[in-house]
């Protein structure tokens, strides 16, 4: 069950270490539809798992890893009581690697979700699944140093996946190494720096003076690096602010969409409702406590 849960906001109960809950799962319930601050991993260790985001539902086993990115909706669903199984559940204050350069852009590209298969990627999910497995028993066996050792294990964690997914010979085909690695740095900054603006007045324009190429190029190069275009990462970071912004009480609809950047309320219900599936009206009220 979780332990703090208002509306469907869960409040994660770090216990043992300040920002690391570990969860050896063998429960057959289901966990309702919530969200948290906190970045969640699970590994299926016996049997399967399913988790449904956006109404579509992923099922995975042995071997294979799903993320979900802070602030995600979604909703767990157990096997059948006489196939409980067994899976790690963690939830990790991803904060403390927040500083180290490019994680910005790394978090970015696991929204919604990311499922690391073991049959499409089977070297990573086995180094993957090592560091989960040897944070485990750092959790479970309490030693000297313990919590500084699995902050470093999630560090290689991500390092790796970060590695994997930002190729630059993938990203940037066709140009020198030198170049290619070039790029990604210059593309980590100006998602950084989108990050930390996004609710103010950004264009285009600026961006690409920041980064050092022509508008046409930068946009195109943008795509290549995130996946997705410019105006629709920095929507994305103007919803994830305006997320934090619908959970207060006394703030309006109306003073949210400002202050999270957009120019009009109707701008703002349009790309939250397409964003979240829900108006943030109705965001709004999920998030109310219940009494």
């Amino acid at each position: 069950m979780i332990k703090i849960l208002d509306g469907i906001r869960e409040t994660v109960d770090y216990d043992l270490f300040s920002s690391i809950k570990l969860y050896h799962n063998m429960q057959a319930e289901d966990y309702p539809l919530h969200w948290h601050t906190a970045m969640e991993i699970i590994m299926p260790i016996h049997d399967s798992y399913t988790v449904v985001i956006d109404e579509t539902s992923h099922t995975f086993g042995p071997d294979d890893i799903f993320i979900i990115p802070p602030g995600t909706l979604h909703h767990l669903i157990a096997p059948p009581s006489e196939n409980q199984g067994e899976r790690l559940i963690m939830l990790f204050d991803y904060g403390l690697i927040c500083s180290l350069n490019g994680t910005d852009s790394l978090i970015q590209s696991l929204h919604p979700y990311a499922l690391i298969s073991h049959d499409e990627y089977p070297e990573l999910s086995k180094q993957l699944c090592s560091y989960l497995l040897e944070i485990s028993r750092e959790y479970d066996n309490k030693m000297p140093f313990t919590e500084a050792l699995i902050y470093s294990l999630m560090i290689r964690f991500f390092v790796t996946i970060g590695r994997t997914n930002f190729d630059a010979s993938e990203r940037f085909p066709g140009i020198t190494s030198s170049k290619q690695h070039e790029y990604i740095e210059k593309f980590m900054d100006v998602c950084k720096y989108i990050t930390n603006h996004c609710t103010e007045n950004i264009n285009i324009d600026d961006l690409a003076d920041l980064a050092g190429f022509s508008k046409f190029h930068f946009s195109r190069l943008f795509k290549q690096f995130s996946g997705v275009s410019c105006y629709e990462y920095l929507m994305q970071k103007r919803i994830a602010h305006a997320e934090t912004l619908l959970i207060q009480p006394n703030i309006s609809i109306t003073e949210v969409a400002m202050r999270s950047g957009f120019q009009s309320l109707s701008t703002f219900n349009r790309i939250f409702k397409a964003t979240k599936h829900c108006t943030p009206t109705e965001y709004k009220m999920l998030n109310r406590p219940k009494n």
